[in-house]
């Protein structure tokens, strides 16, 4: 007969500590209200929780009426992955952006302010920064959301962002351990897999993390990856050899040493949910050594939390999950939670309202094209060519140039063009479609990662054939021959950068 659980007791007030459930909606549900009373000490938030920095603050101050020293945990990185600003696009560029200007103070200002702007609301841990070496330019999940391909330069960058955020008092994340930057598959969507020695992986993707744990980050987030040199069963966020053995062991061990807290990636994400399902995966995670289990990213509800709450209780009793390590995965929970409190807040942090978008414009790169740069003058048409957002970056957040091109030039209209549009009558007929529209306007064709989508690299050439003073401005990772006259590289899609390409092209000096 299976022992029913009971609110309040220590192995379920442990169980509900362990968990950083999202929920829908922007005011706090009474059943989370309830949870959090009975030992929930985490909530997770996301573009769906956010309408404006007043009402998120608002509702921070409701969860820690109900308790004093809740984690409020949210996926603010800057540039694409933006939860405070979803409906209007960052101010601040992401991570390649930076990496590109390579000026570590640089990066910890803005990550600094980043952090300001979370304490002001309420929220006091950041799953960011990403601090995955991009050596795989296919990938399709992480790009613009690294610093770069060097782990040298990568590693500076994230010790940067780490203590600026915290010095704001908002508690960093690094992500994802032990590095998703070579991988050609999204986690969110299927299992990737890393075919490589242990050597390559202390020489490239571990070296940003060593130094995120030098600079102190209070927590570090496994990835859904499988390293059959490390684990050739488990994925790291299930997998004892890359949390206990790697991450937590000693340096004289070969491990990093870390003693903070350790975060999974998302439990929903097909990579561990569709082998093991949420509640299973939840346990295994927890006997590997992970603390924290981020259950989030769906709108997560009452039904959810018990069923994973019962799940890790039971698998205590039964033996499966030593009672010691959930009461000690519980206790780094809190202990984080203590440091936040003591860590100050935004009021001893001076605002730095301006350097997001003076970051995004020391990022910007322009090629000329083969006539010179020849700054745009008049209304201009917007091609837009868009790919199908990555699920980390979400599909609400606006992005490109076109908004603050009509500001600066009046009657510039514009259109989105996606895959569907090559495949219904190709590339050409796609690029006749865009110089109809266009008319006698200079057209801007916008893409994004020309380098992973054929079709876009397909439609893009169809309308510089035709029209050869069409500028083109890059916004994911520009691997590809840059084209056009000019060609604008903004190393990211977030509002900022878009600013600082539409400043550029109207005969503003290119960024350095």
């Amino acid at each position: 007969m299976t022992t029913p659980v009971r609110a309040g007791d220590g192995l379920a007030r442990d169980a509900l500590t362990v968990l950083q459930p999202g929920f829908a909606g922007t005011t706090a549900p009474d059943w989370l209200l309830r949870r959090l009373g009975e030992g929930l000490s985490t909530v997770a938030l996301f573009g769906r929780n956010v309408h404006s920095p007043d009402q998120l603050a608002a509702l921070t101050a409701r969860l820690r009426a109900e308790r004093d020293d809740v984690l409020v945990a949210v996926d603010e990185e800057g540039g694409d992955v933006t939860r405070l600003e979803v409906r209007t696009g960052s101010s601040f560029p992401g991570n390649l952006a930076l990496g590109t200007v390579d000026d570590p103070d640089l990066t910890r200002a803005v990550a600094r302010e980043i952090g300001r702007r979370l304490a002001a609301c309420g929220v006091n841990l950041d799953w960011a920064p990403s601090a995955d070496v991009n050596s795989d330019p296919a990938n399709p999940v992480i790009g613009v959301r690294s610093f770069g391909a060097d782990p040298h330069l990568v590693a500076r960058h994230t010790a940067a962002y780490v203590e600026g955020l915290q010095s704001a008092g908002v508690a960093a994340c690094a992500k994802h351990f032990p590095g998703h930057g070579d991988t050609a598959v999204d986690s969110h969507l299927a299992l990737p897999r890393v075919d490589v020695d242990l050597a390559p992986l202390r020489a490239r993707e571990l070296v940003p993390f060593q130094a995120a744990v030098a600079a102190g980050t209070r927590a570090v987030m496994s990835a859904h990856i499988l390293l059959p040199a490390l684990d050739p069963a488990r994925p790291a966020t299930l997998s004892p050899a890359a949390l206990r053995g790697l991450l937590r062991a000693p340096t004289d061990a070969g491990g990093l040493g870390f003693d903070g807290l350790i975060i999974t990636d998302g439990m929903e994400m097909r990579a561990v949910s569709v082998a093991y399902g949420v509640a299973r995966g939840s346990v295994l995670a927890l006997a590997a050594g992970a603390d924290a289990i981020c259950v989030g990213g769906g709108s997560t509800d009452e039904a959810t939390v018990l069923r994973l709450r019962d799940a890790l209780v039971a698998a205590v009793r039964a033996g499966e999950l030593p009672e010691e390590r959930l009461a000690d995965a519980a206790s780094r929970v809190r202990a984080l939670a203590r440091w936040t409190r003591g860590a100050g807040a935004a009021e001893g942090v001076e605002p730095a309202p301006d350097v997001g978008i003076a970051a995004a414009r020391r990022a910007v790169r322009v090629t000329p094209g083969p006539g010179g740069y020849e700054p745009l003058t008049g209304p201009v048409y917007v091609a837009a060519l868009t790919p199908v957002e990555n699920m980390a970056v979400g599909g609400e957040t606006p992005w490109g140039v076109a908004a603050e091109l009509a500001r600066l030039l009046p009657g510039t209209a514009t259109a989105t063009y996606g895959e569907r549009d090559v495949a219904c009558g190709g590339a050409p007929a796609l690029a006749a479609r865009v110089l109809a529209a266009a008319g006698g306007r200079r057209i801007v064709a916008v893409v994004r990662d020309t380098h992973r989508h054929r079709w876009m690299a397909d439609a893009l050439a169809a309308v510089l054939a035709a029209r050869p003073d069409a500028a083109v401005v890059e916004m994911g990772v520009p691997q590809a021959p840059p084209a056009g006259a000019p060609h604008v590289a903004t190393y990211g899609a977030a509002r900022v950068c878009g600013q600082a390409a539409a400043e550029v092209l109207t005969g503003g000096l290119p960024g350095g």
